[in-house]
Parts: structure tokens; sequence; C-alpha cells
């Protein structure tokens, strides 16, 4: 288990944060549309994307949430979520934070959420947690806690997207058959036309050509005198 990035904000103000170094990604962009649908009421849950998980807990408006790079397991990050509620909470009260300006504690927290993280990603902490039997009732309580697939927050959108897509690529086919269908109207149209003058040319030509050979020749002769 490896805590690699940890937030805590006000609805969508993130207040404070700290990813670790090795970590790459986009998971900021993930955790700030996660912040969009998480509820304001008390509550915890955890949302899985690729092969991380995101626990977050929510109290009294505020929101704990840290990401972790193994699947299936919660009880260090919910501990680690309870600790950093305790220590922010001891620091900064329950009141002040929901007033707060983005990244107002970031300075001074940012360095508690680290050296707390890293003493999250060790052995000593998972057998300190063991060992502790209040932590434990409350891994019971997290595990009746649905864990559910972030990429459901974004399927509809998703959906609309892809629908958009193809309602253009069906327009642009309609275009272009429309316009293939004109240009084979007009083709059309010419080459009847220029049927019809050539077959009038030639009946012009054929009539003058016997008038001729019954006056006599082309200076039509023979009528003339008659």
């Amino acid at each position: 288990m490896t805590i690699v990035y940890s937030l805590i904000s006000v609805g969508q103000t993130v207040l404070a944060e700290y990813a670790a170094s090795a970590t790459t990604g986009n998971f900021a962009t993930v955790t700030r549309v996660l912040l969009a649908k998480i509820p304001s009421q008390d509550g915890r849950m955890t949302y899985q994307y690729d092969s991380y998980q995101f626990h977050y807990v929510v109290e009294q408006g505020i929101c704990y949430l840290c990401m972790s790079d193994t699947l299936n397991k919660h009880r260090l990050p919910y501990a680690f979520l309870n600790e950093m509620r305790d220590l922010f909470l001891a620091q900064y009260g329950s009141q002040a934070p929901l007033s707060a300006m983005a990244f107002a504690y970031n300075q001074e927290f940012s360095q508690v959420l680290q050296e707390r993280m890293n003493y999250y990603n060790t052995d000593e902490a998972e057998r300190s947690i063991d060992n502790i039997g209040a932590v434990k009732s409350q891994i019971d309580q997290v595990k009746e806690n649905m864990v559910q697939n972030i990429s459901s927050l974004l399927e509809r959108g998703e959906r609309l997207e892809l629908l958009v897509e193809r309602t253009d690529g069906l327009n642009q086919q309609a275009f272009r058959f429309e316009s293939s269908s004109r240009s084979l109207r007009r083709s059309m149209v010419w080459r009847k036309m220029r049927c019809y003058i050539t077959v009038g040319v030639a009946v012009v030509f054929l009539i003058i050509i016997g008038s001729a050979s019954l006056c006599g020749g082309v200076d039509f002769r023979h009528c003339r005198r008659a």
C-alpha cells in the first residue's frame, strides 16, 4: 500500500495538498472532477480509477482525500485521513477553513501531509494500526462502504461526447452525399443537353445534305429554276 497524493478541501476549493515526487499522471485533474461530485454532507467513500483508489472523508463541510496505488486495502488510507482530520482541526478549527481562500494552508499543512504520508507508507504504520482495536472497528465500517468506479461519474458525459462526435460525422457524410448528388444531377443535365444539341445538329446537317442532293448541289440550282 502506498499513499501517493492527499488534499484537504472545502467543496472544490483546495486548501492544502501534497503529491509524492515520484507520482505522475492526471490525478490532480481527476481529483478536481471528483471534488465536484462529492456530497457536502458527512460521509466517506472510495472511488476506483484505473489502478488507483481515491478515498475521502467529509466532516463538518471539510473533505479529506487521498489517493493510493493498491486496490482493496482501506485501513491505512482511512487511518491516514482520520489523523489528517484531527491534526487539521486541532490547528485551524472547523469554522475558519469554511471561508478560507484556495491553498490558504498549503504552505504549512502540505509539510504535515508529506510527513504523515511518508509514515503511513512504512511497515511500522501498518503494524501499529493492526494493533489498535479502535481502528479495527473502523475497518469494519469501511468494509460496508461501497467502492464505486470513478468512470461511472463521467459515463454520461462520455456518452454525450461520443454521441456528438457521431452526429457530426453523420452530418458531414450527409453534406458530402448531398453535394455529390447535386454535382451528379448537373452532370447528367449537361450530358443530356450535349446529346440533344449533337442530335439536332446532325439532323440539320442531314436535311441540308439531302436537300442539296435533290436540288443539284449545295447551290440548290435545280430548285431555284423550278
